[in-house]
């Protein structure tokens, strides 16, 4: 049942993770032309504030919900999971209304001292309302995540994604063309999108807490204070993770305003709006398996079922290995042609060109974020990201000044393969997995790069156009590269039946069901 369950959330996640990207993919090249890259760059550092603002106002809360509804599900209370909800919506409803107020207070400071662009103002007045909406989603989220109910928050995010691209098409539409209101219009499709979510989630909190059959007992006591005593804690630490975060964002275009004042903005949001969500979409599948992972993972740990966690953690690693080196492969070969023919940028393409080594890295440090949480490595987590937090803006501080654009790539490569080799060496130390370097990075590494460069020379020969071209490049090369593991040993489809021998992970392993 459990397993089957895990299955089908795993598909709910892993399909609207790809709609979702796919469509934001869309918009962010749609948004780029209408507002350019000094407004994406001046979007990312509202939304850097905003995440901060998140923060502080969700702060644990959907984690301490998470754990509180599945106690009282498991004690069999009805009445204690809608006592968990309401506090849980109390306790934010005062947070977000301090903290919107706040923003919209201080917006100009905010502006002026923070972000350091007037033409910010107007936005951060609307965070306060999107702060609201989205610390109750992140409440009712938390509730569905104890009854592993993927679908209420998968639909959510999709009804939120298209109302989002809707209402920010419109007001752009009717907006006046300064880059104050244009990317105000964003946010207000952001906030709109939010309310919507939340109304959608409510309708599916009430519709499914009606089916619970439990009894009426309340096993939480004081539930206000019992959430507070959870969420106070671990909020802590997330506070001074997001604020180091958003000053490293506020940070680099101020630096890089040394090395081309008139670009910096651009600069940043070409970066962070335009190439890295490029460099992460094919990683969908992934993000959606580690989503699941941390339920699953803490209790196969809890339960100390060591072979399940070491045969479970070996083949994630080795599938998120596999798929990143592909990509980095592709995107280092043709993402001069990626960048020009999804937003007419060689600036873009020069990015995701240049930072196509780091793919792979990126893609097992996120997964490796999700299993070690799941293995109640969250404090270890926690130090790291702080001291990678840290770190980064020391040497932005010290390197992009001088060098620019060159010196953050340089931190971004430093700052992934600490990261990733720090969580790896953990990962590996607590659950006893092995990985064979020679077929699970050696192989994988030499295979992709001889294929993307090989059809590289060949299809230059030919006169195709960059869609084609890229088409082409990135279907033959996957069937080549994944014909030559198998062939060297690399991945085994054997593997499927051993896969299916654990039982909580045959769902998790559905996408990586190759790997050896």
């Amino acid at each position: 049942m459990k397993k089957t369950l895990f299955i089908k959330n795993a598909a709910y996640l892993t399909a609207s993770s790809l709609i979702l990207r796919f469509a934001g993919i869309i918009f962010k090249i749609w948004l780029a032309a209408k507002i350019g890259a000094e407004g994406m760059g001046l979007y990312q550092l509202v939304f850097s504030l905003f995440l901060l603002a998140s923060c502080f106002s969700q702060g644990a809360l959907p984690t301490a919900i998470t754990r509180l509804t599945a106690e009282e599900e498991a004690l069999g209370s009805k009445s204690g999971i809608k006592k968990i909800i309401k506090s849980g919506l109390k306790i934010n409803l005062v947070i977000s209304l301090v903290t919107g107020a706040f923003l919209f207070a201080f917006s100009a400071p905010l502006s002026r001292l923070i972000i350091t662009d007037y033409r910010a103002a107007l936005s951060v007045k609307i965070l306060g309302v999107i702060v609201l909406f989205s610390g109750a989603c992140s409440v009712i989220k938390g509730y569905f995540i104890a009854r592993r109910k993927a679908s209420p928050t998968a639909f959510s995010l999709i009804i939120e994604q298209f109302i989002r691209i809707a209402a920010v098409v419109l007001a752009i539409k009717f907006s006046p063309g300064s880059l104050t209101y244009l990317v105000a219009a964003v946010f207000f499709g952001d906030a709109l999108a939010e309310i919507f979510s939340f109304l959608y989630l409510v309708l599916r909190y009430r519709a499914d807490v009606k089916r619970i059959s439990f009894g009426d007992k309340v096993h939480t006591t004081a539930p206000v204070m019992s959430t507070l005593k959870i969420s106070a804690p671990l909020a802590a630490g997330k506070y001074i993770s997001q604020l180091l975060r958003t000053g490293e964002n506020m940070l680099v275009p101020k630096a890089l305003s040394f090395y081309s004042k008139s670009g910096a903005l651009s600069l940043f949001g070409m970066i962070k709006g335009m190439a890295l969500p490029v460099l992460f979409f094919p990683s969908a599948i992934l993000s959606a398996v580690s989503t699941l992972l941390v339920p699953e993972m803490s209790e196969a740990n809890v339960k100390r079922q060591r072979a399940v966690v070491r045969s479970a953690v070996e083949r994630i690693l080795s599938a998120a290995t596999l798929v990143g080196v592909l990509f980095s492969a592709i995107f280092a070969v043709c993402g001069a042609k990626i960048g020009w023919l999804i937003y007419k940028s060689a600036d873009v393409g020069f990015l995701i060109t240049a930072l196509s080594p780091i793919v792979p890295l990126m893609y097992i440090d996120s997964l490796c974020d999700g299993l070690l949480r799941g293995l109640d490595q969250q404090n270890f987590c926690f130090r790291v990201a702080v001291s990678d937090s840290a770190i980064r803006i020391i040497l932005i501080l010290i390197f992009v000044k001088p060098v620019g654009i060159r010196g953050f790539i340089g931190i971004m490569y430093f700052s992934n393969l600490l990261t990733c080799l720090l969580n790896v060496k953990r990962l590996i130390k607590i659950s006893g997995a092995g990985i064979d370097a020679q077929k699970t990075v050696l192989i994988p590494v030499l295979s992709a790069f001889f294929v993307t460069l090989l059809l590289k020379l060949v299809l230059n020969f030919l006169s195709l156009s960059d869609l084609v071209y890229i088409i082409l490049l990135c279907s033959i090369a996957t069937a080549v590269y994944f014909f030559l593991l198998y062939y060297f040993d690399c991945i085994n489809l054997d593997s499927v039946g051993r896969i299916r021998t654990h039982k909580k992970y045959a769902a998790k392993t559905t996408m990586t069901s190759l790997t050896k």
